[in-house]
């Protein structure tokens, strides 16, 4: 089933995105929580804590799964998703090293990462998972043509990524590579939530929402997913039910 909120701005989405997550812990405190990083769910990380701090939210059993990371990029580099994370949630939350689960994108042996997470994933199952959508329909770095049934993999980036990517970084950085859950892993995910603000995004949600389900646009996955709860402000939706 799809649910599709649509809040006024980016401030009340994210609020509201944070409020599905604090209840989500409340309900189960061992929740198995898989996120993107990057600009979108940003607020909502800090909203989160925020909250979590106020109302003394126990995060001591949760488990956290990172979504993706570029490859062959230090965590020390304030664009990686692991410095994403470490400043936004787990350095706050003071959530322990066992606790997280990420790629290493400098790992020699990408292969064995990929096992690593795979089992990582496939030994407890990810009760909820909140994820963003790219200009070319991706999620996570599940490129345009990523067969619906994939799991973790290293994907070579397509140009609109590569190019979109940059506002992470401060100097123009390579990027070619990214490794990634698979949406495979996500089919499986108890509750899908799906993130978008901003007139840019109009028309890829549109086509995630109402166009053909189609691995050459990969959020059109959404449409088969058995719950799944898209979040947008109102610039996001605008296109919705409007295509020719």
């Amino acid at each position: 089933m799809l649910t599709h909120l649509q809040y006024t701005d980016h401030a009340s989405m994210s609020d509201n995105a944070a409020n599905i997550i604090l209840q989500a812990i409340r309900d189960n405190p061992d929740l198995v929580f898989c996120m993107a990083s990057g600009h979108t769910p940003a607020l909502t990380c800090d909203i989160l804590v925020s909250k979590i701090r106020s109302q003394g939210v126990d995060t001591s059993k949760i488990t956290f799964i990172g979504l993706d990371e570029w490859v062959g990029l230090p965590d020390t580099n304030p664009g990686s998703c692991r410095y994403f994370f470490e400043h936004k949630l787990f350095t706050p939350l003071k959530l322990q090293a066992s606790q997280t689960h990420l790629f290493n994108g400098m790992a020699q042996d990408l292969d064995r990462e990929l096992e690593i997470m795979d089992e990582a994933i496939t030994s407890r199952c990810i009760d909820l998972m909140i994820v963003g959508i790219g200009m070319n329909g991706h999620i996570g770095f599940n490129e345009p043509g990523t067969p619906f049934n994939s799991s973790c993999h290293v994907a070579d980036l397509h140009p609109i990524t590569t190019s979109v990517g940059q506002k992470y970084f401060t100097e123009s950085t390579p990027l070619s590579k990214g490794i990634t859950v698979g949406l495979g892993h996500l089919m499986n995910v108890g509750h899908l939530i799906l993130m978008a603000s901003g007139t840019s995004k109009a028309e890829v949600v549109q086509k995630a929402l109402e166009g053909p389900i189609d691995p050459i646009f990969p959020a059109s996955i959404i449409q088969l997913h058995d719950s799944v709860t898209v979040i947008t402000d109102r610039d996001a939706s605008s296109a919705l039910g409007k295509a020719s």
